[in-house]
């Protein structure tokens, strides 16, 4: 049985069961303990921060030989399942802010979409508009949607380190189309670096979900235009 309202401490004790059970990959206690959060009253974006941080563990102990591609895999798809989860509850009940358009896309080439997914969960949760393209998305499509739109931000992922190059050429096509000094640009992924970000021309980059958000509102409200500073969210 769910409980109806959840207390503080019960919701922190449930955020570590969920965190441990998608690093164990039980997924079919990690959609119970997500749907018992969402039902209680967490928030989406803190529901999908304790799906993060059983990613980024999943990744040390992999860096580390403790966890092997199998889990890895099952535990996306978890998490997959638990944004699917999320969503439905996004802005349910919360006087949210109207921060503006952002659009979200993986890059031509790469077809992940996991922490893009976190990303989007987090950022609508926070009150903007988010336009989510998915995968393997051109260069032109994104032009388009910004032409279309008018977005305060632009976030570009990618898994792969091949896809830096497919980052430089949607931000050069959004100068070429005369878009380019209309939004800032966010890339993401688990192979960008501040190098990467340089090399690209992206605004700044983000290493997780959390440090995507606090990186958008630092930019939204401000009032300065877009600048070249290479701010990565977790600074």
């Amino acid at each position: 049985m769910f409980t109806p309202v959840l207390t503080v401490e019960n919701e922190k004790d449930l955020s570590k069961e969920l965190t441990q059970s998608v690093i164990e990959v039980r997924g079919q206690d990690a959609c119970l303990i997500a749907e018992q959060l969402l039902q209680g009253g967490s928030t989406p974006s803190f529901v999908a921060a304790a799906g993060e941080r059983a990613l980024a563990e999943l990744g040390e102990r992999f860096a580390r030989g403790e966890a092997f591609v199998p889990d890895l895999v099952m535990a996306g798809e978890i998490m997959r399942g638990i944004i699917a989860q999320a969503r439905p509850y996004l802005r349910r009940g919360v006087d949210t802010k109207e921060l503006g358009v952002v659009v979200l896309a993986t890059v031509k080439g790469d077809v992940h979409d996991i922490g893009k997914g976190l990303v989007a969960v987090m950022l609508d949760n926070d009150g903007f508009d988010v336009v989510d393209l998915g995968v393997d998305v051109p260069s032109q499509a994104i032009v388009d949607e910004v032409r279309e739109l008018q977005p305060r931000i632009v976030g570009l992922s990618g898994l792969l380190t091949a896809t830096a190059n497919a980052m430089r050429a949607t931000i050069a096509a959004l100068a070429a189309a005369g878009v380019r000094d209309r939004v800032r640009v966010m890339i993401g992924g688990a192979s960008v670096t501040k190098d990467v970000c340089a090399h690209v021309g992206a605004d700044g980059w983000a290493p997780n979900a959390v440090a995507a958000v606090a990186l958008a509102e630092e930019w939204v409200t401000t009032a300065s235009p877009p600048s070249r500073s290479l701010r990565h969210g977790g600074d």
